[in-house]
């Protein structure tokens, strides 16, 4: 799955969709998707910012805080959305998610959620369908239970 193939499929066609499986591509190009819209977002707002700080204009400044507020509320449920469908892919329930992201508030905690987070997003999703869908990469791939 390519950039735009990824992109498309997390912030539009599975917006809100937390059944299924999310291939790792998938999950790592709308990552890397969010990461760059928000840099340009804050390159945006630092330029309005020192352009607005000589000019003395705060509607431009409120503006772009509305505007970023809301840009990431409407990222937020798909972000969710991808990382527990790539939960799924590794054939863990999405609750551990919610686990883990509750866990990364508590002192020391936290770190070990993080990572635990990220070795799940990292590892290869189980061959196969799996009790959360088929395999995004090979659908037609079929279980061997007593192979």
């Amino acid at each position: 799955m390519g950039f735009t193939e990824a992109v498309r499929t997390v912030f539009k066609q599975k917006y809100a969709t937390f059944s299924g499986r999310a291939s790792r591509s998938e999950y790592w190009w709308s990552y890397l998707a969010y990461c760059l819209v928000m840099i340009i977002f804050v390159l945006l707002f630092g330029g309005i910012v020192v352009a607005a700080g000589e000019a003395g204009a705060s509607s431009s400044l409120i503006a772009m805080v509305i505007i970023g507020g809301l840009l990431m509320l409407a990222a937020f449920l798909p972000a969710i959305a991808v990382q527990v469908r790539r939960f799924h892919d590794r054939n863990i329930s999405g609750w551990w998610y919610l686990a883990l992201f509750i866990g990364g508030f508590v002192p020391y905690v936290g770190v070990i959620a993080g990572i635990a987070i990220f070795v799940i997003s990292v590892l290869r999703g189980t061959e196969g369908p799996n009790k959360f869908g088929p395999d995004p990469l090979r659908p037609e791939a079929r279980a061997e239970v007593f192979a």
